[in-house]
C-alpha cells in the first residue's frame, strides 16, 4: 500500500499529479497550518511573456499561527475570480483542448466561494478526473491521527496501512526514517522530473499549473505527467 500526502493547492502542478497517480492512497493534508506565499493559494499560468501568478487573495489579517488550511477563508471583497478566468481564457483560448474544459472552469469561477479548501477540492477532483487518475483521496482534517511534522505523517500513514510512504523531495529535509521503519514503513522519495511538451507559446517554461498541459495535450497528458520517471521501489 503506497500511501503519499500533501497539502491542498490551488491549480496544482504536474508533480503533484504524479504523486497521486503513483500511489494507492493520497491523504489531502488540511488540517495545518496555512503558509503565507506558499502553493495553496496560489500557482502559475503560461503567457506569451512567459508566465504570470494567479493569486486567491484569503482572510489571514491577525490568524497566522492559529490557521488551518482548511478553515481559511477567500477574502471575497476582491475581485480575483473574474480575473483568474480572464487570464486563463486571454492566455489559453488557442490551445488545442482549452474549449473542451472552459465550461467547467467558467462554471468556477461565476461560482461564490467561501473556503479555499473548497475551491481547491472542486478544481483537483476535476483534473484528476480529467487525467484519468483513479487513486482513492483521504482527507486529513477528516482523520483521527495526531502529532505534528513527521510524527503526523507517520500516524496518518498507519492509519490507512500504508506498506510504502512516498514523500515529496524535500521529505528528506525533516523525515525521520527511523520512526518508519519501527512500524514497517518504507520511505520513498518523488524526486520528479518535469517533462516537456508542446505549450501554446513558443518555448518552454516548466512548473506551471497542470492546467497548462491539460489544455495543450489533452487526452495525452497522463502519460505525459507519467513518462521517464522512475519506479516506485516497493
Amino acid at each position: 500500500m503506497i500511501v503519499s500526502i500533501n497539502q491542498p493547492a490551488y491549480l496544482p502542478w504536474l508533480g503533484y499529479f504524479h504523486r497521486i497517480a503513483v500511489s494507492d492512497a493520497h491523504i489531502v493534508l488540511d488540517q495545518v497550518q496555512f503558509e503565507k506565499n506558499s502553493f495553496t493559494n496560489r500557482n502559475k499560468v503560461r503567457t506569451p511573456e512567459g508566465w504570470c501568478w494567479l493569486t486567491v487573495p484569503v482572510k489571514t489579517a491577525g490568524r497566522f499561527g492559529d490557521l488551518c488550511i482548511h478553515e481559511i477563508e477567500i477574502a471575497n471583497e476582491r475581485q480575483w475570480a473574474a480575473k483568474h478566468w480572464q487570464t486563463l481564457r486571454l492566455n489559453y483560448s488557442k490551445a488545442p483542448f482549452f474549449a473542451q474544459h472552459a465550461p467547467f472552469l467558467e462554471g468556477i469561477y461565476a461560482r461564490p466561494w467561501g473556503k479555499l479548501a473548497d475551491l481547491t477540492r472542486e478544481i483537483t477532483a476535476y483534473l484528476l478526473d480529467a487525467f484519468g487518475i483513479k487513486t482513492k483521496l483521504y482527507f486529513g482534517s477528516m482523520m483521527r491521527a495526531p502529532g505534528k511534522k513527521d510524527e503526523l505523517v507517520l500516524n496518518l500513514c498507519r492509519e490507512l496501512a500504508a506498506t510504502v510512504y512516498l514523500s515529496g523531495p524535500l521529505g528528506r529535509n525533516y523525515l525521520r526514517e527511523e520512526l518508519f521503519r519501527e512500524h514497517q514503513i518504507a520511505v520513498r522519495y518523488d524526486d520528479y522530473h518535469h517533462p516537456e511538451y508542446r505549450q501554446v507559446y513558443p518555448g518552454f517554461e516548466p512548473y506551471m499549473t497542470a492546467l497548462d498541459l491539460l489544455f495543450n495535450a489533452g487526452p495525452a497528458s497522463l502519460e505525459i505527467i507519467l513518462k521517464n520517471q522512475e519506479p516506485i521501489r516497493l
